[in-house]
């Protein structure tokens, strides 16, 4: 009995060790005031080599694209449409069609209106699904708190 209680606990340790989740974009922001009216928001995301993330510019039918969603504040508001580099386009067959990704890193920056002085950081939340040659994982969101220098 000992015996298949120490290998039933060694399946269950090898088998969590073995459903690591994988995580191949890392997030991180930076911001930079313009004026005392205006900021420049950058989202950056570094991607592991094989990987990429697709653009903000995904057809229907294909990969979820990235997407930003700024929340509303009586302190800020976000100006404009959130930009992003040219990306790479390509045709994929799990999706049929042609796609734009990134693979690497990619930088996307917001312009932010500063309602008033009191606006310390800007927070939000983004969308973003990453695949490989192989697979695709679930798309993820990621909530972001980005502090405005002074």
């Amino acid at each position: 009995m000992k015996k298949l209680l120490v290998l039933v606990t060694a399946l269950i340790i090898s088998a969590g060790a073995y459903a690591q989740i994988e995580s191949p974009v890392r997030w991180s922001y930076a911001a930079k005031k313009v004026n005392d009216k205006e900021a420049i928001v950058f989202l950056k995301a570094t991607i592991q080599s094989g990987w990429h993330i697709y653009s903000q510019t995904v057809k229907d039918g294909g990969p979820i694209k990235t997407s930003f969603e700024f929340t509303p504040s009586k302190l800020y508001a976000a100006t404009g449409k959130t930009t992003e580099p040219s990306p790479i386009t390509k045709y994929e067959k799990a999706f049929s069609m042609n796609v734009s990704y990134f693979e690497k890193e990619v930088v996307f920056s917001q312009k932010i209106s500063l309602k008033s002085p009191k606006a310390t950081a800007v927070t939000g939340k983004l969308t973003y699904m990453t695949c490989n040659d192989m697979k695709c994982l679930p798309p993820e969101d990621v909530d972001f708190t980005i502090p405005l220098a002074k």
